[in-house]
């Protein structure tokens, strides 16, 4: 069906896909690098990753809906597969797997999980990122848990994730990068294992008590990769490879507060500390001349969950922080000194995570059931959609065209007395209605 036929009253907003299934959009890199695909996985709830089966894919043009990828032996207790992301230079697409093995004793977890990729030109072939190895002694540039949330770097050379281990502190999430290597992670074959076509390592040093008022942290999540082709220092160095991170510290009365930290990614370090897999009774150890930087103190970021975001420049990383009435705002943190400004002045609160613009000039984000693209350079918020609260949820974040004329999101459609999670398109226009912050 003609994806150009199904208009909105407002005119500007357009059902993607209209299939009776999910249809969830990921974080980042929904769309193929040349524009005309949008992926998705089959989940109608976002927290059934373990029951769902399959990641598809729709034509921006025509609403076709294609499977590229769908598991085997599925049950509501996994393998399971989710939160799929183009690569940004090659038509491959990267998704969280659950262990071919899991069953009702051993389910899908976080712990139980690993990077899989799909070739377009191979649907249905999985490609096994990141080794996973529970047999000792561990095979350097594998793991033992549950990588997750998978993002591309700038060049679509890496991968950044978030991690739990199987083995060790399952509860402790931390951040860790998957990079070229020039031979495949071979590991033994053993039920829970499987080879790897990357090298894969932990980049955040997390501890489980940390001492209060340091820089100690408990809990690595949700970065973002740092510019396109990385940042330069104050000194004027250039640094190809960073990652930002939120981290949590315990001030001095043990308060938990969510600061940003960062960490340079030197693939030659990373690949030479052969020690850092770890032992029997370890967590997978930070490769040796790799150090986390804390660059924010104070920040105190919002409790609403949401991926750090960074200029394509590397100048300037994006987060959410409430202002004095509790609301959550967009600031901006300088790469380099740490310094931190609000961003948007809303007189409401954003609900949901957000996405810059490849220019990175305007951000989108879901407020009270509405998507809005905040334009830096005009200082106005455009409101793309035209819901009540008692409209069907908009939910997860949207998320910017590569031309940027249109912005994506999921929204439930009501058939009968289901819903189901829809993909819809809104166009960034002169039509759409201005609301000054």
């Amino acid at each position: 069906m003609d994806i150009k036929n199904k208009v909105a009253e407002n005119e500007t907003v357009v059902n993607m896909t209209v299939s009776q299934k999910g249809h969830t959009l990921h974080h980042n890199g929904v769309f193929s690098p040349d524009g005309k695909w949008i992926v998705f996985d089959g989940r109608n709830d976002d927290t059934k990753i373990g029951e769902t089966a399959t990641i598809g894919m729709v034509n921006v043009e025509t609403g076709e809906e294609r499977i590229v990828y769908q598991t085997t032996n599925q049950t509501m207790y996994g393998p399971g597969v989710g939160a799929a992301s183009f690569s940004p230079v090659r038509d491959r697409i990267v998704f969280i797997h659950g262990l071919p093995n899991a069953d009702q004793e051993k389910p899908y977890d976080i712990t139980r999980r690993t990077g899989v990729a799909v070739d377009l030109e191979k649907p249905m072939t999985p490609v096994f990122l990141d080794a996973r190895d529970i047999a000792v002694p561990y095979t350097p540039g594998s793991l033992r848990g549950g990588t997750h949330s998978h993002c591309w770097s700038g060049d679509g050379n890496m991968l950044s994730f978030t991690y739990n281990d199987e083995m060790v502190d399952p509860q402790l999430r931390v951040v860790g990068v998957m990079v070229p290597h020039e031979k495949k992670i071979d590991v033994d074959v053993v039920v829970g294992n499987n080879h790897g076509e990357m090298y894969a390592a932990i980049v955040s040093d997390v501890v489980a008590e940390p001492i209060l008022g340091t820089d100690q942290i408990n809990k690595a999540f949700d970065e973002c990769w740092i510019g396109r082709k990385g940042y330069l220092t104050s000194e004027g160095q250039h640094v190809p490879y960073a990652i930002a991170f939120q981290g949590n510290v315990l001030d001095e009365h043990g308060v938990t507060v969510t600061e940003i930290f960062i960490v340079d990614i030197d693939i030659e370090k990373i690949t030479a500390d052969t020690s850092a897999v770890g032992k029997v009774g370890e967590r997978p150890k930070v490769p040796q001349g790799i150090r986390q930087r804390r660059l924010t103190y104070g920040a105190d970021l919002s409790d609403r969950r949401h991926w750090l975001r960074s200029s394509h420049d590397g100048k300037y990383i994006y987060a959410l922080a409430k202002d004095e009435k509790g609301n959550n705002q967009i600031v901006r943190c300088d790469v380099n000194t740490g310094e931190l400004s609000f961003v948007t002045n809303n007189p409401f609160s954003i609900t949901s995570p957000f996405n810059l613009c490849k220019e990175s000039n305007k951000i989108t984000f879901v407020a009270e059931n509405n998507v809005f693209v905040y334009d830096m350079d005009r200082d106005e918020n455009l409101r793309l959609t035209r819901n009540d609260l008692n409209d069907t949820r908009v939910i997860g974040i949207p998320s910017f065209s590569p031309d940027g004329e249109f912005v994506v999101y999921n929204q439930y459609e009501r058939v009968g007395s289901e819903e189901y999670l829809q993909i819809k398109r809104a166009m960034i226009s002169d039509k759409t209605s201005v609301l000054k912050p």
